[in-house]
């Protein structure tokens, strides 16, 4: 991996990420009854003398919307990654520096910009690397969201753990430069928020 020292004080703005709603209709009461269910299998919380098998559907059906959701915030990813690269591809400074998706991988997951890091805890996400490094191992597994009877209970109840090791994997794949903040901006948009940016900016052209 090269470092991005010589790059020296320059500053590029990268595409924005624009982030879609996932569209699966989980309610955050189903997401609670999946934690409550966990926690009772693993003793942790009183029995309510729910049936066993019940409260271990409910764990492996949340777990398979937790891959599904992450499915989907992977695509975002690619697809921002996919203009990044076509972006960079035209700044002549940049060419032959191995600035590839691995790097741009990293400046997502480990060094966003601050207004970035900002704005996901201002939307409750306290975790932004190991949700955005799952989001693109999951990625690089699957086209299309697999469907539950295809994935083991021993993958649903730890894909987590796969989905670190596949985002670790897609890392080593190449040789690449590791980019930080310093010297790379984006920002960052909910779809509805980006909408609403661009009438804005056309309505008064």
């Amino acid at each position: 991996m090269s470092s991005a020292s010589d790059l020296n004080s320059a500053v590029w703005d990268l595409p924005p990420l624009i982030l879609h709603p996932f569209n699966e209709n989980v309610r955050p009461s189903e997401l609670l009854q999946t934690s409550r269910a966990s926690l009772m299998l693993s003793g942790l919380i009183p029995d309510d003398g729910s049936d066993p098998e019940d409260l271990r559907r409910k764990v492996l059906c949340g777990r398979y919307a937790e891959i599904r959701m992450l499915f989907f915030l992977g695509k975002d990813i690619f697809r921002w990654i996919g203009q990044c690269l076509e972006s960079l591809e035209a700044v002549p400074d940049l060419r032959g520096k191995q600035i590839l998706a691995q790097s741009l991988a990293g400046l997502l997951t480990g060094s966003p910009p601050g207004p970035v890091k900002a704005k996901l805890r201002s939307w409750g996400v306290s975790d932004h690397a190991s949700i955005f490094a799952r989001a693109i191992g999951l990625n690089t597994l699957y086209r299309q969201p697999p469907d539950f009877a295809s994935l083991s209970d021993c993958f649903l109840d730890h894909y987590h753990r796969y989905a670190d090791h596949l985002y670790a994997c897609f890392l080593e794949l190449q040789e690449h430069r590791h980019i930080t903040a310093e010297n790379f901006r984006f920002a960052l948009y909910a779809s509805g928020e980006y909408s609403r940016l661009l009438e804005t900016e056309w309505g008064s052209a």
